[in-house]
């Protein structure tokens, strides 16, 4: 499963709100929506977002296994 975890974080040590993310970057209410649910993204978006914070992938998603 792909996590949203490091955004949240990525935004917090940034200052930046969900708002900042829909006002300054672009991102629509429906997909932080999906992000805040670890549903999928384009990677449009994830090239967005690493743009926008100006950091690597790993700071906007982490790869977690499924528990069976």
């Amino acid at each position: 499963m792909i996590s949203y975890e490091p955004l949240w974080q990525t935004m917090k040590r940034c200052g930046a709100t969900t708002y900042t993310l829909q006002a300054k970057a672009g991102i629509s209410s429906s997909t932080i929506r999906r992000m805040q649910a670890n549903e999928s993204v384009s990677t449009n978006t994830l090239d967005t977002l690493c743009k926008f914070f100006n950091c690597e992938l790993d700071d906007i998603v982490k790869f977690q296994p499924d528990e069976k």
